[in-house]
């Protein structure tokens, strides 16, 4: 199996590598080796997030993350929507922005990094409205009781997630965006505004696509639900029965569709939002375009990989706290894009943290797993023993 889900991530790793060899020599293949395994490092918490929104979807649409999700991925994220970036904050036509893409790489960095304050805000706005809304949701399976039972209790109030985000998002423009350092090191400029419309446009980019997806989804259970219902009914209803589940099955198809749908726009967003820091990050090892696409693609190749594997392992269904790990990690993120609108986070710490909260959510949950384990044998074994005598 293993083999099966990364046997593409493996094939594409050794062709990009190779091309990499042949275009840019033995220092132009370390460097996509190197981009590989940041973006890994970066958003594995990203895989574990996808996998707790893939597992609802079916084969055909997990189909559809792997193939057309990989294609916008790699080219949308990692090599348009960076040169995007530079035509709408530097007022260049789209062939200029990629001429400067192309021929002036120093240009080009320093483009991209004045647009990161504006970047950082939408992607960490987005970010933690993923993390508020979790950890504000009352749930039956608690990693830290102790911070997230209150947390469930205040989460009573529908729009406090909002209310959170919005008064985060006025402190950050408040204090980091009003002495952003300029790229040439030579003074800062006040960036407050810039950052308080593209967090507020992160945010409703997740209430737009977020709501609409929980929409339909909601929609398919109540209709499954209506058609266990009728499927429940007595004789005299069988007649009409037919019929009407043809009717039924039909919007429950449609619905399902929908669903589905919006369900993988959302994953896509999540995605971009997760691939800003890789792709800011990204400049610290080089500032060629093609490079930097190339090196990301490979990480974000096997991210994809490893998203389907915990779903067809069904991990997050074995160490339960896993979710509770990623998200945690994905607040830590969102915090940290807001923190680098002023100050620059080396990368290996972004890393290092996600990391690290999802490796303690899996021992607790392997802890908790052998916990349960030995309970039910000792129950099992007084059941023996009592039987016995």
């Amino acid at each position: 199996m293993l083999l099966k889900t990364f046997g593409w991530s493996f094939a594409i790793t050794a062709a990009g590598l190779a091309l990499a060899g042949v275009l840019w020599g033995w220092q132009g293949l370390a460097i996509v080796a190197m981009l590989c395994v940041l973006e890994i490092s970066l958003s594995f918490d990203n895989a574990v997030i996808n996998a707790g929104i893939l597992r609802k979807m079916n084969p055909f649409w997990q189909k559809m993350f792997l193939t057309l999700g990989i294609l916008i991925a790699v080219f949308g994220m990692r090599l348009v929507f960076p040169v995007v970036i530079v035509a709408i904050t530097a007022k260049l036509g789209p062939i200029e922005a990629v001429k400067v893409a192309i021929q002036d790489h120093d240009r080009y960095e320093a483009l991209v990094t004045s647009a990161h304050p504006a970047i950082a805000a939408f992607g960490g706005m987005f970010l933690l409205m993923i993390f508020l809304d979790f950890i504000f949701e009352d749930r039956d399976i608690k990693w830290l009781g102790w911070l997230e039972k209150p947390l469930a209790k205040l989460g009573k109030l529908e729009t406090l997630s909002i209310v959170v985000s919005l008064v985060v998002l006025l402190i950050a423009a408040t204090t980091f965006a009003t002495s952003v350092p300029v790229h040439d090191g030579e003074g800062t400029i006040d960036k407050a505004t810039t950052v308080l419309l593209a967090g507020i446009g992160g945010l409703v980019t997740y209430l737009i696509v977020g709501g609409i997806s929980d929409f339909f989804e909601n929609r398919l259970e109540e209709d499954e639900e209506d058609e266990d219902d009728e499927e429940s009914e007595g004789a005299a209803a069988k007649d009409a029965a037919p019929a009407a589940a043809k009717q039924g099955n039909g919007s429950v198809v449609g619905l399902a569709g929908k669903a589905a749908f919006f369900l993988f726009l959302y994953l896509e967003v999540i995605d971009a939002s997760f691939s800003f820091d890789g792709v800011i990050g990204a400049f610290a090892i080089t500032n060629d375009i093609f490079v930097m696409a190339l090196g990301l693609g490979v990480g974000a190749m096997y991210i994809r990989s490893l998203t389907v594997f915990l779903v067809r392992k069904g991990t997050l269904d074995d160490y339960v706290y896993l979710e509770h790990g990623a998200h945690y990690a994905i607040g830590a993120l969102a915090v940290i894009l807001l923190i680098s609108i002023k100050h620059e986070i080396p990368e290996v710490v972004t890393g290092l943290i996600g990391v690290a909260l999802i490796g303690l959510s899996f021992m607790s949950s392997v802890m908790r797993n052998r916990k349960e384990a030995a309970e039910g044998n000792g129950s099992g074994t007084k059941s023996e023993v009592t039987s016995g005598v």
